[in-house]
């Protein structure tokens, strides 16, 4: 389908192929972030609640 070019040149179609681009733009950026694994803060900080000797029947086990 064509549009007449005094249509594709005014300045509503302008606002809404911006809206558009914007929206894409946005939507491609969700479905990455929904398909990266997810981040947990916890995993990358120090943890303070580890032993620091086995307390396992096996004492040759890791700490």
């Amino acid at each position: 389908m064509l549009f007449p070019e005094d249509l594709v040149r005014s300045h509503g179609f302008a606002i809404l192929a911006s809206f558009v681009a914007i929206n894409t733009v946005v939507y491609v950026a969700l479905a990455i972030a929904k398909a990266m694994p997810k981040i947990y803060v916890g995993d990358h900080l120090p943890r303070r609640y580890e032993r620091t000797e086995t307390r396992s029947i096996h004492p040759d086990g890791p700490c």
